[in-house]
């Protein structure tokens, strides 16, 4: 990625050296901890002594906060995530511990630039979209107002995958991340735990016939090994830990196998263990896929109730405090798998009875839902849950006996609704639903947007609500400032600090001291010049990984998300090749230029997002390459988005592109982000993009299409695309080329299914809201004309979006869920 300068925060640490001092202590552990001389360092050489030089400070402050929370028995968080997208480390401790410039100029002193070696840092691979990087945000904003927390997750050894575009396709390569090592982790071999699969039960009965306990006897077992990255809060205020879990052997190879000469075989075990830990998402296109996806969140589950068990017994001696000492967060369904699992340890383990047991659990869960999408509510068949996690089964049956006579006996419910409330899936293949179970099992459910928790009581668990009617609430979602401002956009942080001053940096919402200044002429100037400077670290970037020109002078639009249809790429595709067609037949008006964007990765098994992303590079090849649009519309597709590239690409956006399916979206950060950032939002009024509105003004945000109660009308009362489709000139027109082969000539059929699915059922609504959609952005393009209204607006999304901040999220979290202190 292009470097960016940076600002220099004014906080410095009493420990922080001079320059002079912290550049012979990078040359000492350069010797004697990476084993090299000056002369033969290379650049990653250099990066792992900077980093394990300002680690050591980090550990200080890590071990104190650990002793603290001992000495003062204050209650932890553990948040269980199967994703955490933390993106690079060095400039989050550099700039949390104040210790930025001064590492830059003792490097300097030494002949090494501090940018060059940070674009070495890979982004860790360990989530692919929003929920991971909420957990990452999650994580610092925890440590940065003072809650004494562990993170828990997957050390994913290849992350989900490295995105190539080969001939605008999509092709999955292994992301390599540990090739030169984790420089920020510390293997903890002293922790680990055994997790089981498959096996039976046995019960266990006293003298006089009473069932004692159950035994589950695991027909194999794994070692799930911890390693620690510490997480540093905003001015080092604490340290906290992110735990990782890696898969290994018990027996690393079975002897007497590879004696009898089978030697693929004797590493059998081997294998099965480091696949827990190698991939995240495996394809659940599959029997085999589905297998190791379940597998996963049980070995992550497991061995993370192992060690915070272990670790309230040795601080307290006893399980039944546990709620009072531990807060255990779900993200999302994934560690839903938890809540039969800690009710074995309770009861199997530890000899607590069902009832105390299940009170214990209830008071310790907490449940963040994300999606409204039935699909990505996870449930897995039961016979795949009962082979591979036979007692947890029977745990479930149980639980769900509980719930139900509960249920029954309100008298409020008929046949339909207990069969919604039930913990197994009956129509069609019996499953277990996992949203329900974490529901049940937790004393809290939160939804991350307004909306999308009064959505989550009116639609998926309408009937758990009605069941259980305080335990939903809403905690809309956030972003860290330390991330996505200070360091991705120090130029408008420097800006920021020279017009209104510090407070900001340590209580962001003080930003909206900037909302007085979007009419001053003089602050404007200074303000497009930041965006400038940005938008050309961007072109130079796209110049360099692509070969593509664009110019800094025109609109960046830019949408980068997980590419998926309710996501609407297609919608923007199709807009843009109807603006390719007004542009071409319309030589002589007053053409905007615009760059589109898009980045982003589709599932390996989701056949309609890869076909999306290779459609939006034939667009582009096709736009790109026409010399009858003079240049005024291009369209770059950026391979492999991450946290890297969206730090570069969100600094440098004039509009970001917030376009999903009304009530399909639960919540988003990317609006958060490109607001802060300066961008204006088209949007609709989806998931945050609401409170978004309520917070910039409807002057300062482009919504548009349906809403959410209007998409389920349609829905309900037989949609009928086709009609509208034939009614729209320019939409027409647009899927008939696409449809006809004319940005595919090599395979003229390529996307007529794609095309024919918007005449046939449009589950999306591409084709009701693609006309509002297309005058949103001409509506766009007469306030771009006016620089000095654009920049205005852009000024108060920057000014009045500090509320989004994670910190005001983890407050709320803390008083309202987890009952600790912030």
């Amino acid at each position: 990625m292009a470097s960016a300068k940076t600002v220099q925060i004014p906080q410095a640490l009493p420990e922080d050296p001079d320059p002079q001092a912290l550049a012979a202590e990078i040359l000492r552990v350069l010797r004697y901890r990476v084993g090299k001389d000056t002369t033969v360092a290379t650049r990653y050489d250099w990066l792992t002594a900077s980093i394990q030089v300002v680690r050591d400070r980090v550990i200080d402050h890590w071990m104190e906060a650990t002793k603290e929370a001992y000495d003062r028995q204050e209650k932890r968080v553990y948040y269980l995530s199967l994703e955490f997208l933390i993106g690079r480390l060095m400039r989050d401790a550099f700039s949390n511990l104040g210790m930025m410039e001064t590492m830059r100029q003792a490097l300097v002193s030494l002949g090494v630039d501090l940018d060059a070696i940070a674009q070495l840092e890979p982004d860790a691979a360990l989530g692919n979209g929003g929920l991971g990087r909420l957990a990452a945000c999650f994580m610092e904003s925890m440590a940065t107002v003072d809650i004494p927390a562990h993170g828990y997750g997957i050390r994913y050894a290849n992350g989900m995958f490295r995105q190539e575009i080969q001939d605008g396709w999509q092709v999955e390569l292994p992301e390599t991340w540990l090739d030169h090592g984790n420089p920020w982790e510390f293997e903890r071999r002293e922790r680990a735990f055994e997790v089981g699969f498959g096996g039976s039960v046995e019960s266990v009965t006293d003298k006089d016939g009473r069932l004692e306990r159950h035994v589950w006897k695991p027909g194999e077992r794994v070692l799930a090994v911890a390693y620690d990255t510490p997480v540093v809060g905003w001015r080092a205020n604490r340290v906290n830990t992110l735990r990782l879990w890696s898969g290994m052997p018990v027996d690393p190879i079975l002897l007497d196998k590879f004696n009898a000469g089978d030697h693929m075989g004797a590493l059998a075990e081997s294998n099965k263990a480091d696949a827990l830990s190698r991939v995240l998402y495996p394809a659940d296109s599959h029997k085999e896929g589905q297998e190791l996806r379940l597998r996963q969140e049980y070995f992550f589950s497991s061995a993370s109730l192992q060690d915070i068990l272990q670790r309230h017994l040795c601080q307290y001696g006893d399980l039944g405090s546990l709620p009072d000492k531990a807060a255990i967060h779900l993200n999302d369904t994934h560690p839903a798998v938890a809540v039969p699992e800690l009710m074995r340890l309770l009861m199997d383990v530890h000899g607590i009875d069902f009832d105390q047991a299940w009170d214990i659990t209830r008071r310790t869960f907490g449940y963040t839902n994300h999606t409204l999408l039935p699909e990505a509510l996870e449930s897995w068949p039961v016979p795949l849950f009962e082979r591979l996690l036979p007692r947890h089964m029977q745990i479930v049956y149980a639980i769900n006996a509980a719930v139900l006579l509960e249920a029954r006996a309100t008298g409020r419910f008929n046949g339909d609704q207990i069969a919604r409330i039930s913990l197994i899936q009956e129509n069609g293949d019996r499953r277990v639903r996992m949203g329900n179970l974490a529901f049940v099992g937790s004393h809290s459910i939160n939804g991350v947007s307004a909306l999308h928790t009064e959505l989550m009581k009116q639609t998926v668990f309408a009937d758990l609500h009605s069941l259980y009617p305080n335990r939903i609430n809403n905690k809309t979602n956030g972003i860290t400032p330390r991330r996505w401002l200070f360091q991705c956009n120090p130029g408008l942080t420097e800006l920021a600090r020279e017009t209104i001053g510090d407070r900001f940096l340590d209580d962001i919402e003080a930003i909206h001291d900037l909302d007085r200044f979007a009419e001053d002429a003089g602050f404007r100037d200074k303000f497009a010049a930041v965006k400038r400077a940005n938008k050309e670290r961007l072109a130079t970037l796209v110049a360099e990984r692509l070969g593509i020109k664009v110019d800094p002078s025109a609109l960046f639009d830019i949408q980068i998300k997980r590419i998926h249809e309710y996501k609407r790429q297609l919608l923007n595709i199709l807009e843009a090749i109807a603006l390719y067609d007004q542009i071409r037949s319309h030589p002589e008006r007053d053409w905007v230029p615009r760059v589109k964007f898009f980045g982003g990765k589709a599932a390996p098994s989701y056949h309609n997002a890869k076909l999306i992303i290779k459609l939006a590079n034939d667009v582009a090849k096709v736009i790109n390459g026409d010399p009858s649009v003079r240049g005024l519309l291009k369209v770059v597709f950026v391979p492999n988005y991450n946290v890297s590239a969206a730090e570069v690409m969100m600094p440098a956006a004039d509009l970001s592109e917030q376009i999903s399916t009304a009530g399909m979206e639960a919540s988003g950060t990317g609006n958060m982000k490109f607001a802060l950032n300066g961008a204006l939002t088209i949007g609709t009024l989806d998931g945050a993009n609401v409170e978004i509105r309520e917070r910039v003004g409807d002057d300062n945000i482009f919504i548009f299409g349906l809403k959410a109660d209007e998409v389920a009308e349609r829905r309900a009362n037989g949609y009928q695309p086709r009609t509208i489709i034939e009614g729209s000139r320019e939409l027409s027109q647009a899927i008939a080329a696409v449809s006809s082969g004319v940005f595919s000539p090599d395979d003229p059929d390529r996307y007529r299914d794609l095309m024919n699915g918007l005449y046939d059922s449009d589950w999306f609504m591409v084709a009701a809201d693609f006309d509002a959609y297309a005058a949103a952005q001409r509506s766009i393009d007469d306030v771009w004309r006016d620089s000095s209204d654009w920049y205005a607006r852009a000024i108060r999304n920057v000014a009045r979006v500090g509320w989004f901040s994670s910190d005001r999220t983890i407050r709320e979290y803390a008083k309202d869920i987890w009952n600790v202190p912030a």
